[in-house]
């Protein structure tokens, strides 16, 4: 049977982080695009303090099974949600995580399957959230290409509002999986928070901005990739 061509995204978090939301708006953005579209959130009885995960299939293709095995895509907004999804994993898959959450991954002669780490962390971030006081990340058993750190929530709280983090990690998602476009995205999140913009503007607005910041974060990342593949280095 030939592998389905859609699009499997897994994501991770603890929960308030709003993943959950995230992994909603995706899946309905692809559902408004036309697309086969499916989400299933899977979260313990814990709204917050426990571990948040939700799997996304979309494209074009008839959607078999709710279940898959692995994932093009494993964004993580902790440590042990990223624990969590190491079975997803494979040397194909992109790891997108929050760089102002998690410290980056020690990158050594064992972990041959890293071969490609790129990150966006403005000095300012940096210098804000030092390794020491961002979570551990975890030494990782599955052998991955490409994992890719943004520093989602920093950007957040400096330039919007900490509450959009996650939009920002919805915009990088979407880009980086070419799953459905950017209007697409503000369309479906318009139409789930619609009243709440009605009520407040400006919210609208952050959510807006978020969501374009965390594309145009994915387009600098895949474009930096691109430029080391042509030079040679991966």
């Amino acid at each position: 049977m030939p592998r389905s061509m859609n699009k499997k995204i897994v994501m991770g978090g603890e929960g308030g982080q709003g993943v959950q939301a995230a992994a909603d708006i995706l899946a309905q953005a692809a559902y408004e695009e036309g697309k086969e579209s499916l989400y299933i959130p899977n979260f313990g009885i814990e709204q917050r303090g426990g571990v948040s995960l939700a799997f996304v299939q979309l494209g074009t293709e008839t959607i078999g099974s709710p279940k898959f095995d692995s994932a093009q895509l494993v964004v993580a907004l902790s440590a042990r949600s990223l624990q969590r999804l190491e079975n997803y994993m494979m040397e194909e898959s992109i790891i997108l995580y929050d760089s102002s959450l998690l410290a980056p991954p020690s990158v050594d002669d064992r972990v041959v399957g890293w071969q490609s780490y790129d990150t966006i962390a403005p000095e300012a971030f940096a210098e804000r959230s030092p390794s020491s006081k961002r979570q551990k990340f975890p030494q990782l058993k599955e052998k991955v290409r490409r994992i890719f750190g943004l520093p989602a929530m920093e950007i957040a709280r400096e330039k919007l509002h900490t509450r959009v983090a996650n939009m920002i990690i919805l915009g990088a998602t979407a880009r980086l999986t070419e799953a459905v476009a950017l209007e697409s995205l503000q369309r479906a999140l318009n139409s789930r928070l619609s009243q709440k913009f009605a009520r407040d503007p400006h919210l609208k607005e952050w959510n807006f901005k978020a969501l374009e910041t965390g594309w145009k974060a994915a387009e600098e990342m895949l474009a930096g990739t691109a430029k080391r593949q042509q030079e040679g280095e991966l």
